[in-house]
């Protein structure tokens, strides 16, 4: 069991870092999104390509910062006993979605992403509007978007299944693991 948790404090970790780059990308797309209505509205001037590059952000933002989310435990729960029963049933609660649910759901999206990343970068796919970017970069960060939260989720699952085998909060981690508020 303490070598499952080294690798869920490795995947966290790694989470954590993506975490930090979906900060950064949020900071990136606010600057890139004020230049240009600044360019826009005060000099008349606009790009696609620039327009484009905030959206790309934002691809960045939500499929690099899920696994994240998912980590810190601030994800959407739409659970409709999860507030009324024990922490010992809420870490099965979460084992059962973690296992039939996200897991399935993460891996389904990165296996059915993947061909279309590679279709558009063997294509050399580029937006059709005037000045657009390369589409490919942005489609690399489905699969691995999902990939990430699929790790993450197992991460989750080593957790809460120590937790069940009663280990230490310390050794578990538990300490670090963000409760719901409800």
């Amino acid at each position: 069991m303490h070598a499952l948790l080294g690798f869920s404090r490795g995947v966290d970790a790694m989470n954590a870092l993506f975490g930090r780059v979906a900060d950064w990308l949020v900071l990136s797309a606010c600057a890139i999104s004020a230049g240009n209505a600044a360019m826009r509205y005060g000099f008349s001037l606009s790009s696609n390509a620039w327009l484009e590059v905030q959206w790309y952000l934002f691809a960045g933002t939500v499929m690099l910062g899920a696994a994240y989310t998912l980590k810190r435990n601030e994800h959407v729960r739409v659970d409709l006993v999860y507030g009324w029963v024990g922490p010992r049933t809420k870490l099965w609660i979460d084992v059962f979605g973690i296992i039939f649910f996200l897991l399935p759901a993460m891996l389904l999206l990165a296996w059915m992403t993947w061909p279309m990343f590679v279709d558009s970068w063997m294509r050399g796919e580029t937006s059709s509007n005037a000045g657009g970017l390369l589409r490919w970069p942005v489609k690399i960060l489905l699969p691995i978007g999902f990939a990430l939260v699929s790790l993450q989720g197992l991460s989750e699952l080593v957790k809460r299944i120590a937790a069940l085998r009663g280990m230490d909060p310390a050794v578990v981690r538990l300490d670090e693991y963000q409760r719901p508020e409800q």
